[in-house]
C-alpha cells in the first residue's frame, strides 16, 4: 500500500507528501526519539505525538515511509516545510495512536 493510499483509506491529513507513491510495509509507534532511531524500520509508518523538527531528522535517518502525527497534533509550519524539503511524508490523524495503529495494521493485513 502506498502512502497516498494509506492517507486516503485512513482519512489522514497530508501536511507534506513529497513521496506519495512510497510503499508502506509496517508500523512503529513511539515518542522517545532515541528509542525510535533504534527500533523503527525502513518503509514503515511511524506514529507519534511529537511534532517538533527533530521528527524529520529521525524519519530521514530511519528511512520510514511516513510519519503520522496522532491525536490531532498539528506540526509547526516550519516542520511541514522541512519534511517536504527532506522527502519525508508527514501525515496527521485525529484518532489516538492505538486506534490509528490498529486501523493501519488492519489495512496492511497484519
Amino acid at each position: 500500500m502506498t502512502v497516498a493510499e494509506l492517507a486516503e483509506a485512513l482519512h489522514l491529513s497530508a501536511y507534506a507528501l513529497p513521496e506519495p507513491e512510497r510503499e508502506v510495509s509496517g508500523a512503529y509507534a513511539g515518542d522517545l526519539l532515541s528509542w525510535v532511531m533504534r527500533r523503527a524500520q525502513a518503509d514503515g509508518a511511524w506514529l507519534t505525538i511529537m511534532s517538533n523538527r527533530n521528527i524529520v531528522a529521525v524519519a530521514a535517518l530511519t528511512d520510514v515511509a511516513a510519519v503520522i502525527l496522532t491525536e490531532g497534533v498539528p506540526p509547526d509550519e516550519t516542520v511541514a516545510e522541512l519534511a517536504e524539503s527532506r522527502g519525508v511524508n508527514l501525515l496527521g490523524s485525529e484518532r489516538d495512536t492505538l486506534e490509528t495503529g490498529a486501523a493501519l495494521l488492519s489495512l496492511l493485513g497484519a
